[in-house]
């Protein structure tokens, strides 16, 4: 059911007013994911709460956590004149150690967009002379889509449909961000969209172990701020528990079949993420049996060199230490038009984020 604009606007005061008689103390809340972050700043929250409670972002965009590694990689691959990459189009303008793929599309290398990785199937079919490599990057939420296209290529009989591989869980960099010494977070907002795939069970050791509440939330304003209200109410009254405000779409058991067909096509490894390094257990390898759809198995690279921007602190930005701002880069030699690290580039990017809707907040030098 829809609200009227006056009952959203009555809603939205009952919760702040809230929040703002019920914080008894500075509080650090994060919001895990990138479409809260553009959310917050769309929707004008920051303004709304007392000084006393701070937002910071966290490791929810997808674009962002992929390491250079891994573009330096892609960018490999493109270059090879018998490969096609198919690729969703945020990635294009994630600078790697020396080029990005819409450079090297510009040189001529066969890079193609698609909005489902399924549509690289036809290109596959299409095009029997050519390896077409999908850059298989995302969390929970869009990985059950790739592994059912493994599993259609399997089925279809394409063997040079392959996947570069940089699928990535949220719930291990959350357990990384609170075992760590340097930073603090008070509450976390968790993101409805990985919650709707794999419940609520992965996440209940934020609470239940290192004794931080969290709430998983939808996307709405309205939705945000119920989030912040049931955080402050469970830090004002002394628990941590783990909340579902998203109820309308996260059901505790999440999406049994989205699940199951991950399970079969992937298993956890350990991955690399930008501003953490290697996490045991956070990122989706192919198993065994379709190893032979995974780029790097059937076509090894040699010599791959790969260099982090000078200056650049976007993976501060990720863990929670720092805000964008506090970056020596931002606004200044990094843009979105010209970005230097990745969490300019994605919409979901904190950093793209406090650039697009924070002017006025800061000045450069």
């Amino acid at each position: 059911m829809r609200l009227t604009a006056e009952e959203t606007a009555r809603a939205a005061a009952f919760f702040t007013e809230g929040i703002a008689r019920r914080v008894s103390r500075p509080v650090r809340l994060m919001e895990v994911c990138g479409t809260h972050t553009v959310a917050i700043f769309r929707s004008g929250i920051r303004q709304l709460l007392p000084a006393s409670v701070e937002l910071v972002s966290g490791p929810g965009c997808p674009v962002c956590v992929t390491p250079n590694e891994y573009l330096d990689t892609a960018i490999a691959y493109s270059r090879r004149p018998d490969t096609i990459i198919t690729t969703f189009g945020d990635m294009l303008k994630v600078p790697g150690s020396d080029s990005t793929l819409m450079a090297e599309k510009a040189r001529g290398a066969d890079i193609r967009i698609v909005y489902s990785p399924l549509e690289s199937l036809p290109v596959a079919r299409d095009n029997p002379g050519k390896k077409v490599i999908f850059l298989a990057v995302g969390f929970e939420t869009t990985a059950p889509t790739a592994a059912a296209t493994v599993l259609q290529a399997e089925q279809q009989g394409l063997d040079n449909f392959l996947v570069l591989s940089a699928h990535k869980l949220v719930p291990p960099a959350l357990q990384t961000i609170l075992s760590a010494p340097d930073g603090k977070v008070d509450g976390f907002l968790l993101p409805g969209h990985a919650a709707a795939i794999s419940g609520l069970e992965p996440y209940r050791f934020v609470a239940e172990t290192y004794q931080v509440p969290a709430v998983v939330t939808g996307f709405e304003a309205l939705d945000i701020l119920q989030a912040i209200y049931i955080l402050i109410e469970q830090l004002a009254g002394g628990k941590a528990e783990l909340a579902n405000q998203y109820r309308r779409v996260v059901k505790p058991e999440g999406n049994p079949s989205a699940r199951k067909i991950l399970e079969q096509v992937y298993q956890p490894a350990a991955a690399n993420w930008r501003g953490f390094g290697g996490i045991d257990g956070s990122g989706l390898a192919l198993r065994p049996e379709y190893r032979h759809f995974d780029a790097q198995t059937r076509l090894p690279l040699d010599n791959v060199v790969t260099r982090e921007p000078a200056g650049c602190r976007c993976g501060e930005v990720l863990r929670g230490l720092i805000v964008p701002d506090a970056c020596p880069h931002f606004g200044r030699s990094c843009t979105p038009e010209q970005p230097v690290g990745a969490c300019m580039v994605s919409v979901e990017g904190a950093c793209a984020a406090w650039y697009k809707y924070g002017q006025g907040r800061w000045t450069y030098a």
